[in-house]
C-alpha cells in the first residue's frame, strides 16, 4: 500500500498535493466483521456489457445509427443517475475537507480512535460528478476546543480511484490559482 510520506524538517512535504474543498460527504465506522470485505469503488460505474455491433444498415440509415448512439448515451446517463440516487449519494451533506491522493482530514463533533476504519461516501465534482466509497484508517484524532480534527490514510484502494482523487485535487488547485490571478 502507498502511504502519504511525511518528511520532517524544513516544513512538511507530502507525496501528494493536498487541497481544501467543500464536498458532499458522509462517513460510518466499519464493523470488525466487515474489514476483510472492503474495497474502495466508484459508484454508478456499471461495467458495460459486451455488445455486438449493430448490423450494417447502409448509407441511407446512417442518421438512424447516430440516433441509436445518442439514445444509448442518454440511457447510460439515466441508469447512472438512478444508481447514484439509490445508493444515497444525492442526499449527502456538504462538509469541508482537506483531500489528497494519500488521505484526507476533516472536523467532527466527536473523537474517533486512531486505527478505526471509516467508510467514506463522497462526490467529487469535475466535468461530471464522481461518486465513490472509499475507506480510510484514522491516523490522528486531536481535540481542538469542542471539535475534533480527524485525519485518515486511505486503505483498500486501487490506483484508478486514487487517480480520480488526484485529478480532482489538481483541477481544484488550478481553480484556486485562476481565482487568485483574477
Amino acid at each position: 500500500m502507498e502511504k502519504e510520506r511525511m518528511i520532517e524538517g524544513e516544513g512538511q512535504r507530502r507525496e501528494y498535493s493536498r487541497v481544501g474543498a467543500y464536498i458532499p460527504f458522509e462517513y460510518r465506522i466499519v464493523a470488525d466483521e466487515e474489514k476483510d470485505h472492503i474495497q474502495a469503488r466508484i459508484s454508478g460505474d456499471a461495467a458495460a456489457p459486451e455488445l455486438r455491433p449493430l448490423p450494417d444498415m447502409g448509407d441511407h440509415d446512417y442518421i438512424f445509427g447516430e440516433w441509436l448512439k445518442i439514445l444509448n448515451l442518454k440511457l447510460d446517463t439515466v441508469i447512472r443517475l438512478i444508481t447514484l440516487q439509490s445508493e444515497g449519494f444525492f442526499g449527502l451533506p456538504f462538509k469541508a475537507v482537506s483531500i489528497s491522493g494519500g488521505g484526507m482530514s476533516f472536523l467532527l463533533p466527536q473523537a474517533i480512535a486512531p486505527g478505526t476504519i471509516l467508510e467514506i461516501k463522497l462526490m467529487l465534482t469535475r466535468n461530471q460528478p464522481v461518486a465513490m466509497r472509499i475507506y480510510g484508517e484514522v491516523t490522528k484524532s486531536v481535540q481542538r476546543d469542542d471539535i475534533y480534527f480527524i485525519a485518515v490514510r486511505y486503505v483498500h484502494m486501487d490506483v484508478s480511484i486514487r487517480d480520480e482523487i488526484i485529478r480532482f485535487v489538481f483541477e481544484r488547485e488550478r481553480e484556486i490559482i485562476r481565482k487568485k490571478r483574477s
